[in-house]
């Protein structure tokens, strides 16, 4: 079984991670992917549901829109929600979610590289993914492993 502990930083803590960021730029650079790969993925999820930044209905392949049993709106409802929970676990869990943004993060450049016109969007979500990937190599120095706890032998 394995457990999971949240740590919820106090101010004095949060004041100790920012010196340790200035001070140490490989902790710094790990904290800003953090933040950007918890914050981002949230509020583009959100927007899925309200569209303000765009349309996003447009950005799914016409090949993918035609094999789906819902329409590119739905889809990118769904989508919106597999955003947010990603946001959410990249906040608990980087070392692990990381991974799973980077995944996503292919399936959008694939996505982009068999929609034309799309090719700029394709490189940009490419070096999205290599700093999702990045992130996930940091966080095995700063985020530590889920540790499989184990049975007591009987006495």
């Amino acid at each position: 079984m394995t457990t999971m502990t949240v740590h919820v930083p106090r101010t004095g803590e949060f004041r100790g991670a920012l010196q340790r960021a200035r001070s140490e730029p490989a902790y710094g650079a790990y904290l800003m992917l953090w933040a950007g790969f918890t914050l981002l993925p949230i509020l583009f999820g959100l927007d899925k549901f309200f569209n303000i930044l765009t349309n996003w209905d447009h950005y799914l392949a016409p090949w993918i829109v035609s094999i789906i049993p819902v329409s590119a709106h739905q889809a990118m409802l769904v989508i919106g929600v597999i955003e947010i929970v990603a946001g959410v676990a990249v906040a608990l869990k980087p070392r692990y979610a990381a991974f799973i943004v980077a995944a996503w993060l292919a399936g959008i450049v694939i996505n982009f590289l068999t929609y034309s016109g799309f090719y700029d969007v394709a490189l940009r979500d490419f070096g999205l993914m290599l700093a999702a990937l990045t992130l996930a190599r940091l966080a095995t120095l700063y985020d530590p492993a889920w540790h499989r706890r184990s049975k007591a032998a009987p006495a």
